[in-house]
């Protein structure tokens, strides 16, 4: 199998990619689900003390509830964050990077549900939030621990010099801009990473 721009398709990669995201919606899916038929606004379940509760929120904004009133913006910005991950699915030669992927895939489609189907309405449905950890964090739910989650191994992933590719950058201080022989002791390709 080959992509269009004639490079084999690694399907490891995007099975990983794509089995972390389906894995992450269905979580999203069922819990919110779960909350929604046994919960109740303004009744919290104390799972550990005041430390860990249930405590069912609906969220018209994004994290933190910040632009309440931007639904339809946060729809679009979930959207554009799909159509970029598939299509850079065909480029994936690194593990660490599909998975990486896969949590904010499903995350995106987690909470993108919540805006299609919920109440008010059609692209505007207010998110569903149910994980409070200490009275002092936001409200929050499966779909944004892996948008999160995610969000961190883009970070770690950028600073250790990964690419999504496969390839590693070279970080040593001996390495040139312009030179194109690897350091014979790193390999520059590791795919598993």
């Amino acid at each position: 199998m080959q992509a269009a721009s004639g490079t084999p398709l690694n399907t490891k990669r995007i099975g990983a990619l794509a089995g972390v995201a389906v894995f992450v919606l269905a979580a999203d899916i069922l819990t919110k689900a779960l909350v929604v038929a046994h919960l109740r606004p303004g009744q919290p379940v104390h799972v550990i003390g005041d430390i860990l509760e249930w405590n069912l929120l609906r969220n018209p904004g994004a994290a933190f509830s910040v632009g309440e009133g931007d639904t339809i913006v946060f729809t679009l910005i979930a959207v554009a964050v799909i159509v970029y991950i598939v299509r850079t699915a065909s480029k994936l030669r690194s593990l660490a990077w599909a998975i990486t992927l896969g949590l904010l895939l499903g995350g995106a489609c987690g909470n993108l549900v919540d805006r299609i189907f919920r109440s008010p309405g059609l692209f505007r449905g207010e998110v569903v939030d149910f994980i409070e950890v200490t009275r002092y964090w936001p409200v929050f739910n499966v779909a944004d621990s892996a948008i999160v989650c995610g969000g961190i191994l883009v970070v770690l992933l950028a600073l250790l010099g990964y690419h999504m590719d496969g390839t590693r950058g070279d970080t040593s201080e001996d390495s040139s801009p312009g030179s194109s022989v690897p350091d014979a002791s790193s390999p520059s390709v590791e795919a598993d990473r």
